[in-house]
């Protein structure tokens, strides 16, 4: 009986709750340590990358912390524009009042990146891997493959 109650209790607690403006675009603040793409921007629509997966983020999104793999970010303009950005990782927070920040480590738009020298850096990068000796260097290998990887699959 008292696991019952215990039980009704948190369920109360644990539910989800939408974001609490509505409208059709929400404010987006876009950044890396060295420059912000969109500060508090009205958008219609981000993508992200994230580790449970690519999703898209709308108005009146469920309140969410996520963590970002290297990938392609998205962001539908008010205007109805896409613009796309690769980032290396970071992290995303939908606040409850439908404001979004996007925090990246390193963010480059899309159109930037060049191909045969990202697979060049992939296979540079693999053999720093394969000769790594302590865990940290195989740690810090790894990170740099995921990110080429995840660049030559837009380039």
């Amino acid at each position: 009986m008292a696991f019952r109650s215990i039980a009704l209790r948190t369920a109360a607690l644990c539910r989800r709750a939408m974001a609490t403006e509505a409208g059709s675009t929400f404010p987006l603040t876009f950044s890396s340590p060295t420059s912000a793409l969109f500060n508090e921007a009205a958008v219609k629509q981000v993508d992200i990358p994230s580790t449970t997966g690519h999703f898209g983020i709308l108005p009146n999104h469920v309140p969410t912390i996520a963590i970002l793999l290297p990938g392609v970010v998205s962001v539908t303009t008010e205007a109805g524009d896409i613009q796309k950005f690769f980032v290396s990782s970071g992290t995303a927070t939908i606040h409850a009042d439908s404001t979004v920040q996007i925090l990246a480590e390193e963010i480059c738009s899309v159109g930037d990146i060049d191909g045969n020298a990202v697979r060049a850096a992939l296979e540079a990068s693999k053999s720093k891997l394969a000769s790594a000796s302590s865990e940290a260097d195989k740690a810090a290998a790894q990170i740099e493959v995921d990110v080429y990887e995840g660049m030559v699959a837009v380039a």
